[in-house]
C-alpha cells in the first residue's frame, strides 16, 4: 500500500515546475525557490487515493501556503494534461468528479477527518451523492458545482483564521441581505496551529448570468454596428448598471448595519496615502511603461489628505475586489460574489475597514475593461475607440446614479477627489497584474490612467 507521506515528499519536488501552470497560482511573476509540505490529510485511502495537502511555496522573500487535492488511481481518469503531477499516476483531483464527491458527502454527514472539519450552516439541508464539475473561468480559487444545487469554493492560497468571504456572507445572511447567494457550509483545516477556512459551500444558481458576460455582449453589439450610439442599442446595459449600483449600495448598507462603521481619522488618511504611494513606487519599479505617469498619480494620492478630511466617509467592511466578474444577474436581481478581497493583498489588509468608495471605484474600472476588451491587440480605430469610451461613460454614470438611490452616503461623485484616487490606485494594481499575467492588456489600465490624470472621468 502507498505511504501517503512518502508520496507527498516525492511530489513536492515536482511542484516548482507544475504550480506556475495553474491558473489559480498567484506567484507567476517570480521563480519558485522551494516547496515544502505543511499538512496532509487522507480523505480516501487505497485505490483510488485522495489526499488533502497544504504546501508552503517559497519565492525569494515571499512564502505562501497553498492547498491541493491530490488523486492517484491505478486506472487514471480522463483529465487534462495540465493537472498531472510527476509520473506516478498522481494528479490534482479537482477535475475528478468521483473523488470530489467525497467533499460533499462529508459536508452532508458532518463527519470530520484528521484536522479537517466539515460543517453545515444552521438550518442548511444538503443532499449527497452528486458529482462535481469545476468552473473553468479564470479565477484565483477553484469552484466545484455539484449537480445544479451547490457550489463549493476551494480557497487555494490560504491564510490562518476564518476567511473574509465566509465571515461577510454569514453577516449579510444574518442581516437578511437579498443580494448574495445563501451560504450552506464550510470546511475548516489547520494552518500555523489556527483553525483556517479552506472551502465554503453556497447555493448554486444555474440560470444566473455573469455580469462580465452581459456587459461585454453589450459592447460586442456596439462594435458590430459602431454607427449607433450606446443608448440606441437593443442591448443597452445602462439599465442594468443602474440596478447593479443599487444592489452594491444595498450590500454596503447591510454590511454597515451588521458589522458597524468607524469614522475616518487623520491616521487612517495617512495610512491610505502611504499605501497608495508605496504600491505606485513598487509597480513603477517593475513596469517601465508606468514611469511617465508617476508624478501625476502621486499628486492625486497626496491630495486626498485634505479633500477626504473635509468631506469624510465612514469606514466599514466592503467587498474589496468588486468588478463585473464578481456579480451575477438572476431573475430576482443582482447578486455579489467572492468577498475575499484582492488576492494579492495581505490578509490583514483585506480584513481592515475601508471606504465603500473603493468598491465603487473597482466597478468603474470594470466598465472601462468591458468597453476596451475587444480593442486589445487590434489596430487603432478612432470610431471604435470613441464608441467604447461612450459605452463606459454611460454605464459608469448609470451605476453611480443607481448607487445614489440606495446609498447612505449619497452619490459617489460627490466625493470626486477620493473616488478618483481609489480608481487610479486600482488601475495601478491592474498594471501590476497585467504585467505579470497578460502583457497585451497593459494598454487598458495605462490608457485609463492617462485619461483620468489629464482631467477625464
Amino acid at each position: 500500500m502507498t505511504d501517503p507521506h512518502r508520496l507527498v515528499d516525492e511530489l513536492v519536488t515536482e511542484l516548482a515546475d507544475w504550480l506556475p501552470s495553474q491558473r489559480w497560482f498567484a506567484g507567476k511573476d517570480r521563480p519558485i525557490s522551494a516547496v515544502r509540505p505543511l499538512g496532509l490529510t487522507v480523505l480516501l485511502d487505497g485505490d483510488p487515493l485522495l489526499l488533502h495537502v497544504i504546501v508552503e511555496v517559497e519565492q525569494g522573500d515571499r512564502t505562501e501556503p497553498y492547498q491541493l487535492l491530490i488523486g492517484r488511481r491505478s486506472h487514471p481518469p480522463d483529465v487534462a494534461a495540465s493537472v498531472w503531477i510527476g509520473s506516478d499516476n498522481c494528479y490534482e483531483a479537482s477535475n475528478d468528479a468521483d473523488l470530489t464527491a467525497v467533499l460533499l458527502d462529508r459536508l452532508v454527514s458532518g463527519e470530520g477527518v484528521g484536522t479537517l472539519r466539515f460543517e453545515r450552516e444552521p438550518d442548511a439541508e444538503l443532499t449527497g451523492d452528486l458529482r462535481a464539475r469545476p468552473i473553468t473561468s479564470e479565477q484565483s480559487n477553484t469552484s466545484l458545482v455539484y449537480g445544479s444545487q451547490y457550489i463549493l469554493k476551494l480557497f487555494r492560497k490560504l491564510s490562518p483564521g476564518a476567511n473574509k468571504d465566509l465571515l461577510l456572507h454569514r453577516a449579510l445572511q444574518g442581516a437578511g441581505c437579498e443580494h448574495i447567494a445563501r451560504t450552506l457550509g464550510s470546511i475548516t483545516g489547520e494552518l500555523a496551529g489556527e483553525p483556517t477556512t479552506i472551502a465554503m459551500m453556497q447555493q448554486f444558481l444555474p440560470d444566473a448570468v455573469d455580469g462580465w458576460a452581459m456587459a461585454t455582449t453589450s459592447v460586442r453589439d456596439l462594435m458590430a454596428d459602431p454607427e449607433l450610439r450606446p443608448e440606441d442599442l437593443g442591448g443597452d446595459f445602462a439599465g442594468e448598471a443602474d440596478r447593479l449600483g443599487q444592489a452594491v449600495a444595498s450590500v454596503h448598507g447591510d454590511l454597515a448595519r451588521a458589522l458597524g462603521t468607524e469614522p475616518v481619522d487623520e491616521h487612517e488618511l495617512e495610512r491610505t496615502v502611504k499605501a497608495m504611494v508605496e504600491r505606485l513606487d513598487t509597480v513603477a519599479a517593475q513596469v517601465p511603461e508606468l514611469a511617465e505617469h508617476v508624478p501625476a498619480l502621486r499628486a492625486v494620492f497626496e491630495k486626498i489628505r485634505d479633500t477626504a478630511s473635509a468631506n469624510p466617509i465612514s469606514m466599514q467592511y466592503v467587498h474589496g475586489d468588486l468588478h463585473l466578474g464578481q456579480v451575477l444577474r438572476t431573475v430576482n436581481g443582482w447578486l455579489l460574489l467572492d468577498f475575499e478581497g484582492e488576492p494579492a493583498v495581505p490578509v490583514e489588509e483585506r480584513h481592515a475597514l475601508r471606504s465603500p468608495l473603493r468598491d465603487v471605484a473597482g466597478m468603474l474600472r470594470s466598465f472601462d475593461y468591458a468597453a476596451q476588451q475587444l480593442l486589445v491587440g487590434q489596430a487603432a480605430d478612432p470610431l471604435l475607440t470613441e464608441r467604447a469610451m461612450e459605452w463606459a461613460d454611460r454605464n459608469r454614470v448609470a451605476f453611480c446614479e443607481g448607487y445614489a438611490k440606495a446609498s447612505g452616503i449619497g452619490d459617489p461623485r460627490d466625493h470626486p477627489e477620493l473616488l478618483r484616487a481609489f480608481e487610479l490606485d486600482k488601475a495601478v494594481y491592474e498594471v501590476a497584474y497585467e504585467h505579470a499575467n497578460r502583457p497585451d492588456w497593459l494598454t487598458v489600465p495605462l490608457s485609463s490612467i492617462a485619461r483620468i490624470t489629464h482631467g477625464g472621468e
